[in-house]
């Protein structure tokens, strides 16, 4: 799928894929305005499946009808184009809520209830906010991404107020994660109740949604795809069999042909080919040895900052950085990156 859509018009210039399932794929890139270009993400439906093309249209009709309201609110990316294949939002420079982990923060939170806020008021409810990639973190304040599931209620009738209490838990769960003595009283209620719809979700269509996507591969509890969950830790486990390895890092990333790729970063002396020959068939896609893995002061690794490796977004990682040796041992570990194919070099 290298060809772009007809009605691109030849604008789009592509940078890194973000993203790519039955449903879609998404890049990261420049698009031509009337202003210039711009930093832009695409998402583009020409490649799915045709088994997965009705229900790929219906979540693309959902995104561009959504950000036709909210990206002009200042809290989403906004819509820059929008055709029958691709659709153009703006580019926000910002990282998930995943990968940004504010820890304590309480102003990232009231900066994400406002837009909530902001974004409920004008009628829409994302219907998606459970996921942290579709919470964005940019300079303190909270952003919202990723409109695929969202609705446009035209009255506030009950389904409405039954959509935005439940987009208002799913932030008080993420909330609860990062700063929870943060959560008011009230707050902490909300949590508590469940609406009657989520309740009949969870008993049954939760159920057969996972049983459907993980019989598709298309996703896991935090969005990274059933690859991931299924066979980053018994490679993990053999890796670390090895004599010369210290510990590993397996952390996915789009691939343009594989969907998810797997990434393997191995502390240790061992060479690369070594240990691609010790793991056999059904390895990674890339696999680099480093010398240390950079780790928080707790000593966990930070595989938040190894996933933007893996991905290429490298300009995304230079406000993540802790220490001077944290940015040296990151340092290294860029220069020495394995991943080139899909890079962002605009």
């Amino acid at each position: 799928m290298n060809d772009y859509p007809d009605e691109l018009g030849g604008r789009w210039r592509s940078g890194v894929v973000l993203k790519r399932d039955v449903f879609s794929t998404i890049e990261r890139g420049r698009f031509r305005t009337d202003g210039g270009e711009v930093d832009a993400a695409l998402r583009r439906i020409d490649g799915v499946p045709w088994w997965s093309s009705v229900l790929a249209r219906e979540l693309f009709r959902r995104e561009r009808c959504a950000l036709g309201v909210a990206g002009g609110l200042g809290i989403a990316p906004p819509l820059l184009f929008a055709g029958r294949r691709a659709l153009v939002r703006g580019w926000i420079d910002g990282v998930s809520l995943h990968i940004a982990r504010p820890q304590g923060e309480a102003a990232y939170f009231r900066s994400a209830k406002a837009a909530l806020r902001t974004l409920h008021r004008a009628g829409v409810s994302h219907n998606d906010l459970a996921k942290e990639q579709n919470w964005l973190y940019a300079n303190g304040r909270a952003y919202l991404t990723d409109f695929q599931l969202a609705a446009v209620f035209r009255r506030r009738g009950l389904l409405f107020r039954l959509a935005r209490y439940e987009d208002l838990r799913h932030l008080l769960k993420h909330k609860r994660r990062y700063a929870p003595d943060a959560l008011t009283a009230a707050e902490r209620r909300v949590l508590a109740r469940k609406t009657v719809i989520t309740r009949a979700w969870m008993a049954t269509g939760k159920k057969l949604y996972y049983a459907i996507t993980r019989g598709l591969n298309v996703t896991d509890r935090e969005g990274r795809g059933m690859r991931f969950v299924r066979e980053a830790p018994a490679i993990a486990a053999r890796l670390r069999a090895h004599p010369q390895v210290r510990d590993v890092a397996i952390v996915p990333y789009p691939d343009r042909r594989a969907g998810t790729g797997l990434y393997a970063f191995v502390e240790g002396s061992a060479g690369d080919g070594e240990l691609a020959k010790f793991l056999g068939d059904g390895g990674p896609e890339h696999l680099q040895v480093v010398e240390a893995l950079p780790r928080d002061a707790q000593g966990v690794v930070r595989s938040e900052i190894l996933e933007l490796v893996a991905m290429n977004q490298l300009d995304l990682i230079d406000p993540l950085i802790k220490s001077d040796t944290e940015r040296a041992i990151v340092g290294r570990i860029v220069s020495d990156r394995r991943n080139l194919r899909d890079r962002f070099a605009f």
